[in-house]
């Protein structure tokens, strides 16, 4: 009888733990995810931004496109969100990689559409694959989407992002240029055959739209 209540005991305990520890997981959560949603609602206060088109066939403008995310993300204090971080990763004594894996968590589960993003009159426009906009797109977003070059021709389907480094001519200094693959009618992968990306390929915008388009970067996240 002692033996089974030491037993019950002991799991008792077990269970109690576990409870404890997952509150405690819960919690942070919670706590990062009310961060990163603050940097949404930052970086979204004047979206969504009006899109014009042009072109044969029609392409939305890929400077619109830059200047609203790019400003979108401009807008973020990103100082005060890694001080808010560090806050959360002190209280609960994280590790750097946790609190970044949680933070890059929230970051996709809170990316936009496309259509809470932009506003598009001319529906059967195609949505650029601009460096702008690839710099934002999350890593799941557009596969499989018929890809246009510039003259309308379907090169393939989307499959994808990868980065490139550059270093710069003067200051030697590298940078990451966010590229796109796809896939051609015989399977083979093809890089973007440009490093930078404009108006030369596109996307259905009605079958972008509804896709998570806009995704905060966490580079600018600092933590010590």
């Amino acid at each position: 009888m002692l033996k089974s209540l030491f037993l019950n005991c002991t799991l008792l305990a077990a269970f109690a733990g576990s409870a404890a520890a997952q509150t405690i997981s819960n919690e942070i959560k919670t706590r990062v995810d009310t961060v990163i949603t603050k940097a949404y609602e930052s970086a979204s206060a004047q979206f969504p931004c009006k899109l014009g088109s042009g072109g044969s066939p029609k392409m939305l403008r890929w400077q619109g496109i830059g200047k609203c995310l790019n400003y979108a993300n401009d807008r973020v204090d990103w100082e005060e969100i890694s001080q808010q971080l560090q806050s959360i990763r002190k209280d609960f004594r994280l590790q750097l990689n946790e609190i970044l894996d949680l933070a890059e968590s929230s970051l996709s589960a809170h990316a936009l559409p496309y259509d809470k993003v932009f506003i598009v009159k001319q529906t059967k426009a195609l949505l650029p694959l601009s460096s702008s906009l690839l710099k934002f797109l999350p890593d799941e977003s557009l596969q499989g989407l018929p890809v246009f070059d510039k003259s309308g021709k379907v090169v393939g389907t989307f499959s994808g992002l990868y980065a490139f480094e550059k270093s710069g001519e003067i200051t030697g200094n590298r940078s990451r240029l966010a590229l796109f693959q796809y896939t051609d009618s015989k399977g083979t992968v093809h890089p973007s055959p440009e490093r930078l990306l404009l108006d030369s390929f596109g996307v259905p915008w009605k079958d972008a739209a509804s896709q998570p388009g806009f995704r905060l970067p966490s580079n600018k996240i600092i933590l010590k």
